[in-house]
């Protein structure tokens, strides 16, 4: 007997009809959750590198006002996200121009340290439930195996025989359903590891970016004998943000 796709649909029983539309609502999830990443990351990416260009030359000639402005202005950027706090624990200590060098730099350390961890954290958003539906989908699809196996027998014991035309409804049953789960899960597998190495690589970036600016303050105020003098390079003291 010849069976197409709606056919097999409506001799489904409607426990599995409901583990296909949750195979189909995670397919959907994950593909949105997919493109959420990566145009959050393109735009990091685009970001950063344009923040890397600028922040360089503003550091040199010790503006470091307007570098904090600079790191304000790229919000997506994930090197001006673990910069910009690093750059006003430094301004806010420093302007008091009684805090020990080693202390100023400490403290910049532990905002940079903090930026990092949220950071990392934002970036990981949405990545446990991709990963989640890449290990469990072929579980459900296999659920729905089991279900249609079970009609298959149920079929047999009702008709009294063994003929293909007994089982074939739960069989086709079985094998839409694990294709679906692996279907499922196969891409998110794949997207899920390469958001994580893009993650990886991101964390490399914010690493080398916080021990270049921490070598930039130890390099500044080593350079002073009077570490009051560096108070002078910052704007008025300021409530921190």
């Amino acid at each position: 007997m010849e069976m197409d796709l709606g056919h097999i649909w409506a001799q489904m029983s409607p426990m599995v009809k409901g583990i296909m539309a949750l195979l189909v609502f995670l397919s959907v999830y994950s593909l949105g959750v997919s493109l959420e990443r990566w145009w959050t990351f393109r735009a990091a990416k685009k970001q950063s590198v344009k923040f890397a260009l600028e922040i360089g030359p503003l550091l040199k000639q010790e503006k470091l006002k307007e570098a904090i402005d600079l790191s304000k202005k790229y919000k997506q950027s994930h090197v001006a996200k673990v910069v910009s706090p690093g750059l006003l624990e430094f301004a806010y200590e420093a302007h008091g121009g009684n805090v020990a060098g080693h202390d100023v730099v400490a403290a910049a350390e532990r905002a940079i340290s903090r930026a990092s961890m949220m950071t990392g954290a934002d970036m990981r958003k949405g990545l446990g439930g991709l990963a989640t539906i890449a290990t469990t989908a072929p579980f459900i699809g296999l659920l729905a195996t089991v279900i249609g196996i079970i009609r298959s027998f149920q079929g047999m014991a009702t008709s009294g025989t063994g003929g293909l035309g007994a089982v074939s409804a739960g069989i086709a049953e079985a094998l839409i359903g694990t294709a679906l789960g692996l279907f499922v899960a196969i891409p998110a597998v794949w997207l899920y590891n390469y958001f994580l190495n893009k993650i990886e690589r991101f964390n490399v970036e914010m690493s080398n970016s916080s021990s270049e600016l921490l070598d930039y303050f130890i390099k500044r105020i080593s350079s002073r004998a009077d570490f009051g003098e560096l108070a002078g390079l910052f704007p008025a003291r300021s409530p921190r943000n």
